[in-house]
């Protein structure tokens, strides 16, 4: 039952970060875009999503550790089985590029393996979340599915990043002839084979934890695959919050391009 409860919190208060990331979308008077380590961009929006976020978790389960990207990283959250793993705008380069392929991402995760996650779309009121073993769902409006892959095993849609080019990737379309790409920005490319639109994502490029926590949930329980380049599992809370081995989602295993 804890799960649900998280996962009935983490939706409300995703919807309600993406209210306020709105906010700074919507009026450009509040854009000013500062620089992190490694030249990644940070924005107001950024900022009052974490706030509201990491209040909101903490308030409601203090018992639980908390790994957000733009919060401070308290590795006292090492010893605690019990972590939430938070991107609270996924995507800030296209929230800069203003082309509405940005995210809430909040996952909860236990002994490392992700058991809730949700995924917020701002712009277009997307909600998709996941609870282990209980399936993925999709809602918009009043609207509510339950997720599945395709079963989809020729002329494969791939999914690609807007803003990070990989050549290892461009090398496995051109070997195995895929031409029907589609290039979006932030987890909706996960979300796009949980919900049956595409077949295939890989991502040699180095991610965070934030980054595919929640999307690995979704993916999973919508019944695809979501696997390390060296075909390991990923797993979370750790020190080392890079996604140094790179991973792939398939909907299923024959799909695998090698």
């Amino acid at each position: 039952m804890i799960n649900q409860e998280v996962l009935e919190v983490s939706k409300r208060i995703s919807v309600l970060a993406g209210e306020a990331i709105l906010e700074v979308y919507n009026n450009e008077e509040n854009w000013q875009v500062e620089y992190k380590e490694g030249h990644m961009p940070l924005t107001l929006a950024d900022r009052r999503a974490h706030e509201l976020i990491a209040k909101e978790l903490q308030t409601r389960f203090p018992e639980y550790a908390l790994l957000s990207e733009e919060g401070e990283d308290n590795l006292e959250r090492l010893d605690n089985p019990w972590c939430f793993i938070v991107d609270p705008l996924d995507g800030t380069k296209e929230f800069i590029k203003k082309n509405g392929q940005f995210t809430v991402n909040i996952a909860l995760c236990y002994e490392g393996r992700p058991v809730t996650g949700v995924i917020y779309v701002p712009v277009t009121g997307e909600l998709y979340y996941a609870e282990k073993g209980k399936g993925a769902f999709f809602k918009k409006g009043q609207e509510i599915k339950k997720l599945q892959v395709s079963d989809r095993t020729e002329d494969l849609r791939v999914v690609m990043s807007s803003s990070h080019g990989c050549e290892e990737m461009e090398r496995l379309l051109e070997k195995y002839h895929l031409t029907n790409l589609v290039r979006v920005g932030s987890s909706i490319k996960g979300c796009m084979i949980a919900r049956g639109d595409a077949e295939v994502y890989y991502r040699h490029n180095p991610t965070m934890e934030w980054d595919t926590a929640a999307m690995q949930c979704i993916v999973e329980e919508a019944g695809g695959i979501f696997r390390q380049m060296d075909d390991s599992e990923m797993t979370y809370n750790r020190r080392d919050c890079v996604n140094r081995k790179g991973f792939y989602i398939l909907n299923c295993g024959q799909n695998k391009l090698v």
